[in-house]
């Protein structure tokens, strides 16, 4: 069931109205039921066959986490099968394919035929959507019960009303179980503030998705359709700005809907992404990017493995292992595990040069690290958005051989440069920090905000662009 969709609103406005009626109860355990049935409405709309797998996946956190708590001698073997049932799940759904090609490849380079591919069960080819995130979901909350950070519920409807919550399921963010399952014991009445920022939220995500990214997606689509459609550098600078542009706008607007129906329902999530192309730095840039799941990769991969404790040089291997697994989390396809180990290499370079610190005592300088982290961060999209590697390096070298070639120019290119050249104020007025409305009498400001949000409301209806799947469920 896509947000972007009349049956989301329909089941939208059905799930708010009874819980209206289902939150004054005074049995936590009517409630938590309410949650599970709905989410499971919500997730089982694409496929009811894949709920047996997040019930899976989650019975085996379940019963691991009550098997750590009643047996803390063996909870070291309560947590391996708990990893050991998630990441198998990922495995085999998601890298299963990936796997058996890379090998049919080795064995080929060694001259010996195999067809592990062809042999691969249809049913494991099957990507189900969100497994990326309520797996890693799921397994942070037996890892917080193994560190004695949380103390495992006994009720099962609990643990799945925080596991399979509707608004943040197929997409994040990946909010932890500590912060979450607190909340729904009590699921609280909302204020009048709340249920409007809540508004504002869903409106601004709208906003976002239908009308920046779906505006923007034929443009970067009718690009990298054909890479050979043109080798001139400025056509493929505006691709990949576009696309950069497209991913944060369509990623970034999930998670403002999820927030914003989170809110509506009493709870909160943590933000998901603050701004990111404002960093001046790439450490900065992953404090702001999908910043649920780099906390997570970071308090359950880096830290684990040492973090910065074992050493300097040991602190950018354990970084190194981080980030290309983040890339592999991505996709199962060397274009991602690339994309991440040439993130890891330009934080290695940040820590070993300290480049930012450095042109920021230059005068203008910290707008030059601004746009030195951007460059790299679009030369990083190139391989995130790319068919192979191959094609990766050949846009590339078109973009870093500026005036060969025709700058293609066709309807699609024209409308998307727009919405871009839209998305590009955007960032720069919040950059500065501009709100008008601010000046105004305070009596004066909530009208002017209720207009902004009007106006955009408005912008969702009559300049939506195609309707798109969001991009990350395909993670």
């Amino acid at each position: 069931m896509l947000f972007n969709s009349l049956v989301f609103l329909v089941f939208a406005g059905i799930f708010f109205l009874l819980l209206y009626f289902i939150r004054r109860t005074k049995k936590p355990v009517i409630r938590w039921a309410f949650l599970v049935a709905a989410s499971f409405v919500f997730y089982g709309w694409w496929d009811w066959r894949f709920l047996f797998l997040i019930m899976a996946s989650g019975l085996i956190d379940y019963f691991g986490a009550l098997g750590i708590g009643r047996y803390p001698r063996r909870r070291k073997w309560f947590l391996l099968i708990s990893l050991l049932g998630n990441v198998g799940s990922l495995a085999i759904f998601k890298y299963s394919g990936f796997v058996a090609e890379n090998l049919d490849r080795l064995l080929g380079l060694m001259g010996l035929q195999s067809q592990l591919a062809a042999q691969v069960p249809p049913f494991m080819l099957l990507l189900p959507v969100g497994i990326s995130f309520y797996t890693f979901q799921s397994m942070s909350y037996t890892i917080d019960v193994y560190r004695g950070r949380l103390k495992p519920t006994r009720n099962v409807l609990h643990f799945f009303s925080y596991l399979s919550l509707f608004p943040q399921l197929v997409a994040g963010p990946i909010v932890r179980a500590r912060d979450l399952m607190p909340q729904l014991e009590k699921l609280r009445p909302t204020t009048e503030v709340e249920r409007w920022n809540g508004f504002k939220l869903i409106i601004i995500g709208f906003f976002k998705k239908v009308v920046l990214a779906d505006n923007i997606a034929p443009m970067v689509n009718s690009g990298f359709a054909n890479i050979h459609l043109t080798d001139n550098g400025p056509f493929w600078w505006v691709m990949i700005l576009g696309f950069a542009f497209q991913i944060y706008f369509d990623f970034s607007g999930y998670s403002d809907i999820a927030r914003g129906l989170a809110k509506w329902m009493g709870l909160h999530f943590r933000l998901n992404f603050n701004h990111p192309y404002h960093s001046r730095s790439l450490r900065e840039f992953w404090s702001r990017w999908h910043i649920s799941l780099s906390t997570w990769f970071r308090d359950y991969l880096y830290i684990p493995l040492g973090g910065s404790r074992k050493g300097r040089w040991n602190a950018h291997l354990f970084m190194w292992i981080t980030m290309v697994v983040s890339g592999l989390w991505h996709g199962a396809a060397w274009t991602f595990i690339t994309w991440g180990a040439l993130h890891a290499l330009y934080i290695s370079l940040e820590r070993l040069t300290r480049w930012p610190g450095i042109l920021e005592r230059w005068r203008g300088g910290t707008l030059l690290s601004i746009l030195l982290t951007q460059v790299l961060v679009l030369v990083g999209w190139v391989f995130f958005r790319a068919e192979s590697n191959g094609d990766a390096f050949t846009i590339l070298q078109n973009m870093f051989t500026p005036w060969e070639g025709e700058f293609a120019m066709g309807a699609e290119i024209r409308n998307g440069m727009i919405w871009l050249l839209v998305s590009l104020c955007i960032e720069l007025i919040t950059y500065f920090r501009f709100k008008p409305h601010l000046f105004l009498p305070r009596k004066l400001q909530r009208v002017a905000d209720m207009g902004y949000v009007l106006l955009m409301m408005l912008a969702c209806i009559y300049l939506r662009g195609e309707g798109n799947v969001f991009i990350y469920f395909q993670f």
